[in-house]
């Protein structure tokens, strides 16, 4: 009889971080079927400061700080986040123990049903978060008007629905993980946030039980140089 080893687990508490947890427990599962995930669901800084611009915002802990002090309390063994959201540098005495494969690194602008980028009005407001993203809209077209708009995917996609804007940028993976590619959408072909559409699992540095655990789901040959870089 195999026993169940409980892995306490700290995450953002949102249907798209949620998701992403159970996509990195399905990834374990197929190696270590008998580990199971306890998770604490938790708020960060980005979560509750909606008016403060990710446009000049350096690689701080924005998204990451409380879910990092629960691993680093000894709360939580693990802290999943988006890859592209972790701090540089990384807080002291954290290590990085699997980034994921991932899916679909790419930006998508999603539009209206049955628009196109052709068919917008003049001055259409593109709802972005970054300076990349806006120039990747202006590249687009010129005229269209960028505006920012924070919160998670679902209450900026109903800016759209509600008519306030007229499109938002936001990444392909996160619509996959939430189920809704049947909107309509138009891919962007510019340069993406860096390991965007990956997730990373954030232990203590001295656990190494949790790092011989997530190596097995660790697809990032580069991992001892990221982290030394974080």
């Amino acid at each position: 009889m195999h026993l169940c080893n409980q892995i306490l687990v700290g995450a953002r508490d949102s249907c798209l971080s949620r998701t992403q947890v159970r996509e990195v427990y399905q990834e374990l599962q197929m190696i270590y079927p008998n580990h199971i995930f306890v998770p604490t669901w938790i708020r960060t800084t980005g979560d509750d400061r909606l008016n403060l611009s990710l446009r000049f915002l350096s690689k701080t802990d924005f998204f990451t700080k409380e879910v990092d002090q629960l691993v680093l309390s000894g709360a939580c063994r693990v802290g999943i986040h988006s890859a592209k959201d972790l701090p540089d540098p990384l807080e002291q005495g954290l290590k990085i123990v699997a980034i994921t494969k991932g899916l679909d690194a790419r930006d998508v602008l999603v539009l209206p049903p049955h628009q196109t980028i052709d068919s917008l009005p003049k001055k259409a407001r593109i709802a972005t978060s970054t300076l990349r993203r806006e120039k990747a809209v202006k590249d687009l077209r010129e005229d269209l008007i960028c505006i920012d708009i924070r919160g998670v995917i679902e209450a900026r996609l109903a800016y759209l629905y509600r008519g306030e804007i007229e499109g938002l940028v936001v990444a392909e993976a996160a619509l996959i993980r939430l189920h809704l590619t049947h909107l309509n959408r138009f891919f962007l072909s510019t340069e993406v946030a860096a390991l965007q559409g990956k997730l990373a699992v954030v232990s203590r540095q001295d656990d190494q039980e949790m790092l011989r655990v997530f190596s097995v789901i660790n697809t990032f040959q580069e991992l001892d140089l990221i982290n030394s870089y974080l």
